[in-house]
């Protein structure tokens, strides 16, 4: 048979993967324009075609092509094409068409004219006098593009995605033939580790195991062409068997794919098993921040969630902003990612190394490409730490082990200078406060354990390289001090905004009872950015305890009930702890319980500070009170969010008119750029002594302000 003319019609973005397959076959191919790849072959090129190509959406038999500027030139050049050829006289011949950019705007019309043409061709050429099309299909398209029309034969059918191993559709399902695609174009081999983190219905880690395998995508279903009499049965059976023989022995190393999702991993397992390939797949169900390998020079092949949907996108957010955190554990690997995002690369923090627009169903994608280092020569010892190319995320220059040299250097002088505080009763105190600009940190110990926090500041890394250099400090940190990798804590302090002081961003509940004072408080060191217990603040609640003999004493924004521990100590009359968050008024009383104070003379009360004082006329209630608040809160409680700067006045004259005559106020604030409003408070006698309530511990002396503020005595009888 002579050659013929094909076509493998693709998705846009592909045409250059599927002209490496075609040729792969052994036949020249050529890109003719957007989503199509012509090649010429025999017969048997249109079978072997179908069943070996992965990223092709099918296989097309070019009729023949001519110019066609009115619907005559359109009926008279199809009438005239070989069409009794492929079509018997009881095949089915469905048109379909498009028109881009031609005279001929009409798709229907131009079906009509095409379909009219080709049934009194037929008629003549079968001598027949009615075509029933109850036979074998043969689907004939019509394209035109400027004015050019294109007459093709469907050999396909179903197109070339439907592999026969996906029954059942997951939540946003992935064409097959672009999953193929996206592991063609990785640097991935069958020799290589391989891990989906986002595998749905594991259409990703399959089609990479057929690759691996060289299993023919369309072994196992049938095509249209396979009942035309046009071609032989024969070689539809050669073809079949190649592929057959051409299958390889499992994979040296098995392919993983993970989800969260639970239903998710059971549908994949399903498919796997379908598809002929579940030994060379470990699906489980595991979250993505838990990803993980002990292998080398692997891949990760994923399409994560888009976030299309507004409810879902500050979640997708979150996870685009953790992906390159997580994937610098890989240190050798390469990475690929599908997303439809446009701000992608701004959410993970670098620019893919390649990138490629791709077509997910009718999505428009990018196929972002983060090369890891080559693997090294067989025989070939990996480079020496110092040498070894960068990772794709992660990774520090000689810069970052010079800064974590003077950091530990630091903590050793600290460590020696104070020394003597545990024997003083002080267990937990400022060891380092950015001390060093290069290396933004507050240290912390906690009876034992120790506590890193970073200040928000400029730098220059990416956000892996930068979760590196934190890891680095962290364990420069331990190790300097004697203290193991699990009693060591890092978290980031930014600005805050909103209730983010108290936040919870981690839930692996490392809870210490932790002495001060002669008092014992639970801190949580890993859960929160702050840890239950402001080290700040110690001298303040000593002085709290000092004044609080016989008193009724006011807890506002009381957080974890540390200051009304040191009140409670002092011989406090009554405690009243006041806070809006269920979770920290728990902790008050945890940290009450653990001192021995609770019945009704310690009362604990889920309120809005503003509220809660509203309850009350104004006149003598307390005699002793602290207010601590957080800059910011924007809680769903609030009839209107706080802002210490604005709000501080009024809040602290209503506390003023509910306090007794010579009652005292502590009031303090991190919010570095505050002013007092003195003129609101002119009733009251105000004197800031935030010089006498910063620990020496603390380099950085504007961590606090703090002001006492008296209510003025009551008025004396004059004698008469």
């Amino acid at each position: 048979m002579a050659e013929l003319e094909l076509i493998a019609a693709t998705t846009a973005g592909l045409e250059a993967v599927v002209r490496r397959e075609i040729e792969a076959l052994g036949y020249a191919a050529r890109v003719e324009q957007t989503g199509r790849v012509a090649f010429a072959g025999d017969a048997a090129a249109i079978c072997r075609a179908n069943l070996w190509l992965r990223a092709a959406d099918r296989v097309l038999l070019r009729v023949g092509a001519f110019d066609a500027a009115d619907f005559g030139e359109l009926f008279d050049r199809t009438h005239a094409l070989p069409w009794q050829r492929w079509i018997g006289p009881d095949a089915a011949f469905p048109v379909r068409g498009r028109s881009v950019r031609s005279q001929l705007s009409s798709v229907p019309a131009c079906q009509r004219i095409v379909k009219k043409a080709v049934v009194e061709k037929l008629r003549a050429a079968h001598r027949a006098e009615t075509l029933d099309e109850t036979g074998p299909v043969c689907g004939i398209e019509v394209a035109l593009r400027n004015d050019r029309a294109t007459l093709t034969l469907d050999t396909t059918g179903p197109g070339l995605n439907k592999r026969g191993y996906r029954q059942v559709v997951g939540k946003a399902p992935l064409k097959e033939t672009l999953a193929a695609a996206m592991v063609l174009l990785s640097f991935w081999r069958p020799d290589r580790p391989l891990i989906d983190p986002f595998c749905g219905s594991g259409t990703i880690p399959i089609e990479a195991a057929l690759i691996g395998r060289n299993v023919a995508p369309g072994l196992h279903r049938a095509f249209a062409a396979e009942n035309w009499p046009a071609i032989p049965a024969t070689l539809w059976h050669a073809a079949r068997a190649e592929a057959r023989d051409l299958v390889r022995p499992d994979l040296p190393v098995r392919i993983v794919g993970t989800d969260i999702d639970a239903d998710a991993v059971r549908l994949a397992r399903h498919h796997a098993e379908l598809a002929g390939v579940a030994d060379q797949i470990h699906f489980q169900q595991r979250p993505f921040d838990e990803l993980s390998s002990k292998q080398q020079y692997g891949c990760v092949i994923c399409n994560p969630p888009y976030g299309e949907r507004l409810s879902d996108r500050a979640t997708v957010d979150a996870l685009y902003r953790a992906l390159p955190l997580v994937l610098r554990r890989l240190e050798t690997w390469s990475h690929y990612v599908l997303t439809a995002r446009k701000d992608f690369e701004a959410l993970i923090g670098r620019p893919a190394d390649r990138r490629r627009k791709l077509y997910n169903g009718r999505i428009e994608c990018t196929y972002y490409q983060f090369h890891g280092p080559r693997p090294p020569a067989p025989g070939t010892p990996p480079p020496a730490r110092e040498n070894a190319p960068p990772p794709a995320f992660g990774g520090l220059g000689p810069q970052a082990d010079q800064q974590a040299e003077m950091f530990r250097n630091r903590l050793k002088k600290r460590a020696h200078h104070l020394r003597k505080w545990p024997r003083r009763g002080i267990t937990c105190y400022r060891l380092y406060d950015r001390d060093i600009p290069e290396v933004p940190l507050a240290v912390d110990l906690y009876d034992g354990c120790l506590h890193l926090a970073e200040y928000d500041r400029p730098h220059d890394r990416t956000p892996a390289q930068h979760a590196d250099w934190l890891d680095l400090m962290a364990r420069a940190a331990g190790e300097e001090l004697g203290i193991p990798p699990a009693d060591v804590f890092l978290k980031r302090r930014q600005r805050q905004r909103g209730h983010d002081q108290y936040d919870r961003f981690a839930d692996a509940g490392r809870v210490f009872t932790v002495a001060e004072g002669g008092l014992r408080f639970r801190v949580n060191l890993s859960d929160y950015l702050d840890t239950g217990l402001f080290l700040d603040h110690r001298i303040t609640r000593s002085m709290v305890r000092d004044a609080a003999a016989g008193r009724r004493f006011l807890n506002l924004f009381a957080y974890t009930g540390a200051f009304t521990v040191y009140a409670a100590a002092g011989g406090a009359a009554s405690t009243t702890t006041v806070d809006l968050s269920r979770t920290y008024l728990d902790w008050a009383r945890e940290n009450l319980a653990l001192n021995g104070f609770a019945g009704d003379a310690h009362r604990t009360v889920r309120s809005d500070a503003a509220a809660f004082l509203g309850e009350y006329q104004p006149g003598p209630v307390w005699d002793l009170a602290v207010v601590d608040p957080p800059t910011f809160s924007n809680s769903k409680t609030l009839d209107r969010d706080w802002d210490v700067q604005r709000d501080h006045a009024e809040l602290l004259t209503r506390l003023a008119a509910r306090m007794a005559p010579g009652g005292v106020i502590f009031f303090s604030t991190n919010f570095r750029r505050f002013g007092l409003d003195e003129p609101a408070l002119a009733g009251l006698d105000v004197r800031e002594i935030t010089r006498q309530t910063i620990p020496d511990d603390f380099r950085n002396q504007r961590i606090h302000r703090c002001w006492r503020l008296t209510v003025p005595p009551a008025p004396t009888e004059s004698a008469g």
